[in-house]
C-alpha cells in the first residue's frame, strides 16, 4: 500500500509540473526558491521637462508664427545625434573603450563604434578599424540631453558668447561642435586621459532653416545675437 501511495504522489507532482514550450523555461525559472518575477521595462512615468514645454508654450507659438493649420505642421525634434572623434585609437586601441565610456555617461545610452570605410595610406588608416564612437537619442533622453546641453553644459565653455545661428544644413537640421568634453557634469576632470571635442547634430522635421532656426530659439538654444 505504501509503493502504491508513493507512486500516486510522483505522478501528481509530474501533473502539475509546468509544460515545456512557449514560456516555459521562464515558468520554471520563476517557480524556484527566491526567483524575481522578471517585468517588461516601461519608459520614464512623467514627461521630460521640456517636453511638456514643447507641448504647452513651443508648438503653439510655432502654429501661430507660421500660421499651420495643423499641429501635425509644427517642427519638432526627430533626434540627437552625438559623435566623438578617436583619431589617436589608431596607435592604443584602448583609447576607444575610454572614448566610449565617457560618451556613455554624458548621453546616458551606449554608443556605437564608428569605423573607417576605407582605408588611407598617407595617415596609416586600414579599412574596418575603430575611429570614433557616437549615439543616437531619441524621445526621452532626447529631451534630458538637450535641457542638460542648453542649461548647464554650453555656459560651462570659456568666454562663451552665444552659439553660431547660421549652423543649418539648409533643412532644418542643427550642427554644434564641442571642442571638450569637461563641460558636462557628468565627467570626472580627474579621470580623464585627453581632452575630446564632438560633435552635436540636432535633427528636426523643419522644411527651412527659418523654422528650425526659430524652433531652437523658442527652445532655449543660446544663440549669438548679431
Amino acid at each position: 500500500m505504501a509503493d502504491d501511495k508513493d507512486k500516486t504522489a510522483k505522478a501528481d507532482k509530474v501533473a502539475k509540473a509546468p509544460k515545456a514550450g512557449k514560456g516555459g523555461k521562464q515558468a520554471a525559472a520563476a517557480s524556484g526558491p527566491g526567483a524575481i518575477a522578471m517585468e517588461k521595462p516601461t519608459g520614464p512615468k512623467e514627461k521630460p521637462r521640456l517636453a511638456k514645454y514643447y507641448e504647452e508654450t513651443v508648438r503653439p507659438a510655432l502654429m501661430k508664427h507660421f500660421q499651420y493649420t495643423s499641429v501635425m505642421q509644427a517642427p519638432r525634434f526627430k533626434k540627437i545625434v552625438v559623435n566623438m572623434g578617436v583619431g589617436d585609437a589608431l596607435q592604443d586601441q584602448k583609447l576607444i573603450d575610454a572614448a566610449m565610456n565617457e560618451l556613455g555617461h554624458i548621453a546616458g545610452q551606449r554608443p556605437a563604434v564608428r569605423r573607417a570605410k576605407k582605408a588611407i595610406s598617407n595617415f596609416k588608416l586600414r579599412e574596418g578599424v575603430p575611429i570614433g564612437c557616437a549615439v543616437t537619442l531619441r524621445g526621452a533622453r532626447m529631451y534630458e540631453f538637450y535641457d542638460r546641453l542648453v542649461s548647464v553644459a554650453v555656459p560651462q565653455i570659456r568666454d562663451f558668447r552665444g552659439l553660431n545661428p547660421r549652423s543649418f544644413d539648409g533643412r532644418g537640421n542643427y550642427t554644434m561642435g564641442l571642442t571638450e568634453q569637461l563641460i558636462f557634469p557628468e565627467i570626472t576632470h580627474d579621470k580623464v586621459a585627453k581632452v575630446r571635442g564632438m560633435d552635436v547634430t540636432i535633427v528636426t522635421s523643419a522644411r527651412t532653416d527659418e523654422e528650425g532656426r526659430e524652433l531652437l530659439k523658442l527652445m532655449n538654444m543660446p544663440f549669438r545675437l548679431k
